[in-house]
């Protein structure tokens, strides 16, 4: 009886707590919608933001963080995937693999703000990228790059070893069952740790000051050559992301509307990060399923 008291005892408090967090993490989510959302409207989200008037939206800003993901995945993914297969399928159990998978853990913890001055000093100074779409993307390669290679890691690992060896004994080759047996088998895991991950760096804020900038100059978005500075889509230019807007817009207090843009444009970064993590379960069910046929 004592230890029958005892565990329903520590199931309430362990309950209470898992409670007590969520009920925490949903008040600040709805305080930032209620306080947010009346500030959104589509000329809050498709007109240019201005710097000293009220009024302005965060079109460029909003874009800019889309844009950015966009090309830190492009950069981030391959890598990561990569070095997933490699520690999954082909590294022996050795200490250099060992010593491999702990810098990874260390790398993962670094803060955003060390990855920035870094990228600030490499890619801005060294490499001559200057505040660039670029070298922020490249930053957040870095900062994304540990937790997709464990996401894409742990799928790699769930599929199960007999299919592996099914493969073996009929005479394929290591790449061939892993490309073609394990890669398939595992693509849902990939793909929606991948859409988290996009998340994660959508709302990146400390890494990007450092990197793409505080400014996002005037640009055309019917400019389709990358290689305009005005075109929307060179990823050469300094920009401003969503995130880095926010910080702005309290720490100058210039626009006469601080608080209604920074209120506007979190409920606008939270309301798109609920949406990858939402499109990522959505689309890991729908793999799941088709598969499953």
């Amino acid at each position: 009886m004592r230890a029958e008291k005892v565990d329903k005892i520590a199931t309430a408090v362990v309950l209470a707590l898992a409670g007590l967090v969520g009920l925490l993490i949903i008040s600040f989510l709805a305080y930032l919608l209620v306080v947010g959302l009346p500030n959104v409207s589509w000329h809050f989200l498709f007109s240019p933001a201005e710097s000293f008037k009220s009024g302005g939206g965060i079109q460029d800003q909003l874009f800019n963080s889309l844009y950015l993901v966009v090309l830190t995945m492009l950069v981030s993914v391959p890598l990561a995937l990569c070095a997933a297969i490699y520690l999954s399928e082909y590294a022996p159990q050795n200490r250099l693999t060992a010593t491999l998978r702990l810098a990874i853990e260390v790398l993962s913890s670094l803060p955003s703000v060390v990855i920035g001055l870094f990228g600030y000093l490499v890619f801005v100074l060294q490499f001559g990228l200057d505040f660039s779409l670029l070298a922020g993307a490249l930053a957040l390669t870095i900062l994304n790059l540990p937790l997709l290679t464990r996401s894409c890691e742990d799928a790699l690992q769930q599929v199960p070893q007999l299919q592996r060896q099914a493969g073996l004994g009929l005479g394929m080759s290591k790449w061939r069952v892993t490309t073609k047996i394990v890669l398939p088998a595992a693509l849902s895991g990939i793909i929606t740790g991948a859409i988290l991950s996009a998340g994660r760096i959508f709302g990146e804020a400390a890494a990007l000051i450092y990197t793409a900038g505080q400014s996002s100059p005037t640009i055309s978005y019917t400019d389709w050559n990358p290689f305009s500075p005005t075109s929307f889509l060179n990823p050469l230019r300094p920009a401003e992301t969503l995130a880095v807007h926010i910080w702005k817009v309290n720490s100058e207090g210039l626009v006469p509307d601080a608080r209604a843009v920074s209120n506007g444009s979190a409920a606008v970064l939270i309301i798109t990060i609920l949406a990858f993590n939402l499109l990522a379960r959505l689309v890991g069910y729908l793999i799941k399923r088709r598969l499953a046929k």
